[in-house]
């Protein structure tokens, strides 16, 4: 039976579009212009007679069917760029160790002491990528990830690192324009920055303080951690942030500890990876390797 496949460029339009639930940054991440992205998803859907999106003003959002093939297609499309990367570099898998990794965690701690795990392991190569959720290992091309949650990722062995300790934190510029910040009932007044991922932190920050807000949600809203970094170094507001995210900002000055306190949270970062995995020769180096950085300052 012939059948017109759809090309390689559309779906990578349509993965890039979903991850990012918006067109508009697809179109940067692949160097090509919005309408560009937005015509291949519409030609995409009419060759397929099928809705792949829901679009609204704010953000786009896969349908049904669109998230049902685009999970059936993202194993297969990690595949292709593998085998495409093994052919031109001449590298073999067996030496790659695949880690996926949120963005805020990744450029803030994780890259920053790779060098020194590249000296011990010369003879491993660490392909990093980024996901910010929960996904299936076995449809990914993915050996571990770093997870921030709370030992809430189903059917995976993990291991405990670190950042299970929060800071109220914001840049000199915006502290000298605000009330003083003495206790927590201080910051009713102030802009708090939103997680998105987590609407309700500032919430349960201010209750676990006896701090009654009567709108804790309001305030600008960010999808990842590192935009909430660099919105409190702009002097925008206070964030609530792993100290493990801030802490080279705290040390040089960047930002500032106002109650100069850190509080316990039940989230942290874990390195998790499918059980099948645990005696891989490169995984073993590389979680010996994470015990010995989380341990350390």
């Amino acid at each position: 039976m012939n059948w017109n496949l759809p090309s390689l460029a559309a779906l990578r339009i349509l993965e890039a579009s979903a991850r990012h639930g918006s067109f508009t940054r697809a179109a940067r991440e692949l160097h090509v212009t919005q309408s560009a992205v937005s015509r291949q998803i519409h030609l995409l859907e009419e060759s397929l007679n099928v809705r792949l999106f829901e679009r609204s003003q704010q953000r786009i959002t896969l349908t049904p069917a669109g998230a049902e093939y685009l999970d059936k297609i993202r194993g297969p499309l990690d595949q292709l760029q593998k085998a495409t990367l093994e052919l031109v570099t001449g590298e073999s898998s067996a030496g790659v160790l695949n880690v996926a990794t949120p963005p805020a965690f990744g450029m803030r701690w994780l890259v920053p002491r790779l060098p020194r795990f590249q000296r011990l392991h010369p003879e491993i190569v660490i392909s990093l990528v980024t996901r910010n959720a929960v996904f299936d290992f076995s449809t990914e091309e993915i050996d571990a990830a770093f997870h921030y949650g709370n030992d809430d990722w189903p059917n995976v062995a993990s291991m405990l690192l670190t950042g299970d300790k929060l800071v109220l934190v914001a840049a000199r510029s915006y502290l000298g324009r605000i009330a003083p910040i003495r206790c927590p009932a201080d910051v009713v007044n102030a802009v708090k920055l939103q997680p998105i991922r987590r609407p309700n932190l500032w919430r349960d920050w201010l209750a676990a303080a006896d701090v009654d807000e009567p709108n804790p949600w309001a305030g600008p809203r960010f999808e990842h951690y590192y935009l909430i970094v660099e919105a409190a170094v702009a002097g925008l507001g206070l964030a609530i942030l792993p100290r493990v995210i801030v802490a080279d900002d705290l040390e040089l000055g960047r930002l500032l500890n106002p109650l100069d306190v850190e509080f316990d949270s039940t989230d942290c970062y874990r390195l998790v990876y499918p059980p099948s995995n645990e005696n891989d020769v490169k995984l073993c180096a590389f979680r010996n390797w994470l015990k010995t950085e989380s341990a350390g300052p």
